[in-house]
């Protein structure tokens, strides 16, 4: 194997199948990978990331790729994982769903539920890979899209797809003063992204989705109110707050806890980025919603290992490059 790091991307070029099964691995998460080409495979994947998220470009022979429970049973982190063709095919299979993908199709999926996907040819792809939290839709309704084809060429994809393919081809520019953003930029545009495809199957997810499309917008909304509660929430939208906590108990979550997460991201979003480098963080914390500073700081350790002080601390190039443990 041979490996190239014009900083900050990583760039690794596979000397045959064995090489290749290991650097997908290290490059992802643990999957079991097999190939009836073994004797004259190539490979080489490029990749660069910020924060948490990280791009990848996948150029191979045909080979196919499994998670499978046993390897899930040994992760702790729970991660999406966007794959864009850029050629070639792909089949992808999750939640007794298939995807049958061609150049300019995109499609999710989660790395805590088996899955699989083959290429029966050689290809180029390119895989985003980001935590769940990020993503500002409740992972019920997310789960409804794992292996759903979208394609690039109309409606929201038509704006999401060619951006990503765009960073995909400057990813030396998620190592700079912009990466957090830029890569934050890209999560938010697929979760527009889901959001859309979410809508046009409405009919489909549920009594209870346009409601709490609704009851998640105006949250967002209104993260920096002090008097954001489940009790000023149900008022808004004219519900008790029993069902509103139905609402969110049928997402696997609960109001408060929907509001402390959001709060906690846009929190982690600011510390990290450089326009915000001078700000104290008790400011970007009461910004968000949370007055006591102490409070803030254990809850923000909780949630991702590190306080706030260092997080700032920490953030640099090499963290950016290290590859997701799971």
């Amino acid at each position: 194997m041979t490996t190239a790091t014009a900083d900050p991307t990583t760039t690794m070029v596979a000397r045959d199948f064995t090489d290749f099964r290991t650097v997908v691995s290290h490059s992802f998460v643990p999957l079991h990978v097999t190939s009836e080409h073994r004797d004259h495979f190539r490979g080489r994947i490029r990749s660069c990331g910020a924060d948490d998220v990280q791009l990848t470009e996948v150029t191979a022979s045909a080979h196919v790729v499994e998670r499978t429970p046993e390897l899930i049973a040994r992760a702790d982190r729970h991660y999406y994982k966007l794959s864009l063709i850029l050629s070639g095919t792909g089949l992808l299979v999750q939640d007794n769903r298939e995807a049958m993908l061609r150049p300019g199709d995109v499609a999710l999926y989660d790395t805590h539920r088996p899955y699989s996907l083959a290429f029966e040819e050689d290809f180029r792809t390119l895989v985003v890979m980001f935590p769940q939290r990020l993503i500002d839709l409740p992972r019920d309704l997310v789960g409804q899209l794992t292996a759903v084809p979208m394609s690039g060429k109309r409606g929201m994809g038509n704006v999401v797809v060619p951006f990503l393919a765009q960073l995909g081809s400057n990813l030396d520019q998620l190592g700079g003063p912009a990466g957090v953003r830029l890569a934050h930029t890209a999560v938010d545009l697929l979760a527009t992204l889901f959001a859309s495809e979410l809508d046009l199957a409405r009919t489909t997810a549920g009594p209870h989705h346009e409601l709490m499309r609704r009851v998640l917008a105006y949250i967002d909304t209104n993260l920096s109110s002090t008097d954001l509660g489940p009790a000023q929430i149900a008022a808004e939208h004219y519900i008790s707050t029993r069902h509103l906590h139905g609402l969110f108990h049928e997402q696997g979550t609960t109001v408060s806890g929907w509001i402390r997460t959001r709060r906690l991201e846009h929190c982690r979003r600011e510390l990290l980025d450089p326009v915000h480098a001078s700000r104290p963080v008790a400011a970007i914390a009461a910004k968000w919603g949370f007055v006591d500073a102490p409070h803030f700081s254990r809850v923000f350790k909780t949630e991702f290992g590190r306080s706030p002080s260092e997080l700032r601390r920490g953030l640099t190039v090499s963290d950016r490059l290290l590859p997701p443990s799971a």
